[in-house]
């Protein structure tokens, strides 16, 4: 028998590389047609955004609407409200503490958003969980909530903005006209 033939029951058949079968359509995203250049997701040509890391998160901190608000990771499922709000009350006033429960299991979905008055309050509450705070023997991770996104005007696609005076490129819904 051939090293590249099947048998299937009485009759053998040759394994074909089908990518190189014309009959086959491939159509859709990471389908390259010829194969030879960038396909359509940009895998092959490495077309991958980059995160500027070069900007401290410190510098792109933004403000809810009434304070500045921590996202505290890696909390026990079993913590409580007032052990959260005793751990972080050391580092500033807290307006607001918000702990997600599963509403199947009852326990902590392991996450808080804590809710400081001032920026300094904030930031001292993030730098204590990066030099080891822990809850229940867990080491906690915080950081903001709410950060601008990289300078640059791009946005999540890599195109600029529209501006709110500049035309559509699509076209209304005949109804709108």
């Amino acid at each position: 028998m051939v090293e590249n033939e099947i048998e299937i029951g009485p009759e053998v058949v040759d394994d074909v590389d089908m990518q190189d079968d014309p009959s086959i359509k491939k159509k859709g995203r990471g389908f390259n047609q010829r194969g030879d250049g960038p396909s359509s997701d940009g895998v092959k040509a490495g077309g991958f955004e980059r995160l500027d890391a070069s900007k401290d998160v410190e510098d792109r901190a933004a403000r809810s609407v009434e304070g500045w608000i921590v996202l505290v990771t890696n909390v026990h499922e079993e913590a409580t409200e007032e052990e959260v709000l005793d751990k972080f009350a050391d580092f500033g006033e807290i307006r607001n503490l918000h702990l997600n429960l599963d509403r199947r299991t009852g326990y902590v979905k392991g996450y808080a958003l804590v809710e400081f008055e001032t920026h300094a309050e904030a930031k001292k509450a993030i730098d204590a969980c990066s030099n080891g705070l822990t809850l229940l023997d867990q080491a906690l991770k915080a950081d903001f909530a709410f950060v601008r996104p990289p300078a640059g005007g791009t946005g999540i696609r890599g195109t600029a903005r529209r501006s709110a005076g500049a035309p559509r490129d699509r076209s209304r819904s005949p109804s709108r006209r």
